[in-house]
């Protein structure tokens, strides 16, 4: 069944990993007061996202903080959904980038295909989220460290160097 799960005063948002390096599971996590919501996502979402609001925020006020501290992971880290989407859009009345990430959904069945006839709604879970300039900062940098955690790249392919050995296509 399709949720929304909306924070338009997050007090929380971060992205982090469960694991060891070459096994992580990565989450983007938001959350309130009340709670809070995580969904499960690939290492390439969560640096793609980093990357995006970096730019995203050289067009924005500068943040009122000095520098961003990293934001942890609240444990436990449960996802609500696995990640397919992620939008990125700018309420400019709030001063908000907002943040829509959908639910990955798969190909739709005969039955499903039968019932959107009918009308009813296929779609996936989402999480919609309201961040100031400060938490897009502090998501930032969160999301560099946890980036800079991981395996170190091949200096021949940059492919991720396992600890029980690289077959380097470089070398083939």
């Amino acid at each position: 069944m399709a949720e929304l799960y909306e924070y338009r005063d997050a007090s929380h948002f971060t992205a982090g990993a469960v694991g060891d390096p070459g096994q992580r599971t990565f989450f983007l996590q938001a959350g309130d007061t009340f709670g809070y919501h995580s969904v499960k996502l690939e290492k390439q979402q969560v640096s793609a996202l980093a990357n995006f609001l970096s730019t995203l925020l050289d067009d924005l006020p500068a943040p009122s903080e000095e520098l961003p501290t990293p934001v942890p992971l609240l444990e436990p880290a449960q996802p609500a959904f696995v990640v397919g989407q992620i939008a990125v859009g700018i309420d400019e009345d709030e001063s908000r980038v907002v943040l829509v990430v959908e639910e990955l959904v798969e190909q739709p069945t005969l039955e499903d295909e039968l019932a959107a006839l009918e009308g009813e709604e296929l779609k996936g879970s989402v999480l919609r989220v309201h961040l100031t300039v400060e938490q897009a900062a502090a998501f930032i940098s969160t999301s560099e460290i946890l980036m800079q955690s991981g395996r170190p790249p091949c200096r021949l392919c940059g492919q991720p160097l396992d600890p029980a050995g690289h077959a380097c296509p470089r070398l083939n």
